[in-house]
């Protein structure tokens, strides 16, 4: 799942997430939106985008921890498709 304030640029993030074969993301914008989706949805990874209030972020951490404590949460602030491909790479453990 990924989280992001901004519609278009959200939708521009789950465009070049669900490029890759191997992963498909779905995308929310407000933390309602979110709680209700990783409560209904089976995530491995959490993606937050910039924007996120910091209080929302550690409100939906700590949401998505009780529900599913082994969950990834990976940070991302921007850049080329590049950099949000090497970041989840990274954080599933793989290079």
């Amino acid at each position: 799942m990924t989280i992001g304030r901004h519609p278009e640029i959200l939708q521009t993030v789950v465009r070049l997430i669900n490029n890759n074969p191997e992963w498909n993301a779905t995308g929310v914008c407000t933390d309602d939106e979110a709680v209700l989706a990783f409560s209904t949805q089976e995530f491995n990874l959490v993606l937050l985008g910039g924007g996120i209030e910091e209080e929302s972020e550690q409100r939906l951490c700590d949401a998505f921890k009780a529900l599913k404590p082994q969950i990834l949460i990976v940070q991302h602030y921007g850049g080329g498709s590049g950099l949000l491909t090497a970041e989840l790479y990274q954080a599933m453990g793989k290079r």
